[in-house]
């Protein structure tokens, strides 16, 4: 761990909101906490100063200046222990924080910032980060159940391992119970070739629910026993991915997923269900890549 939260900050009440949660997460992990904020010089070359026929405080560097001073004032008062620091940096936001994700242990950003498309639910910088970023990346939503659990989606697949091992790491940081959702269906659970070749390549009754168990099961090895003051609930749910996940994030604290898994197209960066869920989800989402390239 490298010891430090990044969150992005652009002055709308989703990016505050994201504030108060990374500073949750630098406290819980005795990190340090960074407030960004990414500056694009305006296409017209606005002057950054006050004007001199306006007020003292106008000008875009003040209007930068204060919306950072709040964002840090906000993380303060969450917790006033994390060592908290700030910057500003002219370039896109989403360059700036896939650069920052290299060197946090986690991103936070909120769903929304300003300049959002109406009816957008879930903004571009956080559909890109949880694509590109080079660690985990927190989407804060709505607002988490304090006493909720930690839900992770889990479908077996190696590059959900990371998420499996987040998910787990957080729950022993927030002293809270896990569950591990496992969904299937008939069109998606492995069907083994029969033992005798004459007999129909089918499944005895059953046996798909029983190898679906198997398999979270397998996923979750070693970790209840890396962390044995974490409790874990195995949920094996038969019935649609997204829909059994947005269900189950009512009332959860955080959920958990990988940015891919079975099934995933080819050079698709970011799975289906990890953005239904960054869409719909009713509590903060954490996407966690597969191991990461580094260049």
């Amino acid at each position: 761990m490298s010891g430090l939260v990044v969150v992005g900050v652009d002055g709308s009440a989703s990016s505050l909101a994201a504030v108060e949660v990374a500073a949750r997460e630098a406290r819980l992990r005795g990190a340090g906490l960074r407030v960004v904020h990414a500056f694009v010089w305006p296409a017209a070359h606005v002057p950054l100063e006050p004007s001199p026929l306006g007020p003292p405080e106008g000008g875009l560097r003040n209007m930068v200046d204060r919306l950072v001073t709040e964002a840090v004032e906000r993380a303060r008062a969450v917790a006033p222990d994390v060592d908290t620091s700030h910057v500003v940096v002219t370039a896109e936001p989403l360059t700036v924080l896939e650069a920052q994700s290299r060197a946090a242990e986690l991103v936070v950003v909120g769903s929304r910032g300003m300049g959002g498309f109406v009816g957008l639910l879930v903004g571009s910088t956080a559909v890109h980060l949880a694509a590109h970023g080079s660690c985990p990346v927190l989407v804060v939503r709505e607002q988490p159940h304090a006493d909720g659990p930690i839900v992770l989606g889990v479908d077996g697949s190696a590059a959900g391992q990371k998420a499996v091992d987040f998910a787990f790491a957080e729950a022993a940081l927030r002293d809270a119970p896990l569950v591990a959702l496992h969904t299937w269906t008939t069109w998606n659970a492995p069907m083994p070739a029969p033992q005798d070749p004459s007999m129909p390549y089918a499944n005895p009754p059953g046996a798909l629910a029983e190898g679906e168990e198997r398999l979270l099961s397998e996923a979750l090895a070693g970790h209840q026993e890396r962390y044995p003051g974490v409790p874990v609930e195995h949920k094996v749910v038969h019935g649609g991915t997204r829909e059994s996940l947005i269900e189950a994030s009512r009332s959860a604290q955080l959920m958990v997923v990988g940015a891919r898994g079975r099934g995933g197209f080819a050079g698709l960066l970011l799975g289906s269900v990890s953005q239904a869920l960054l869409h719909h989800a009713h509590c903060p989402v954490a996407v966690v890549r597969g191991a990461v390239e580094r260049h």
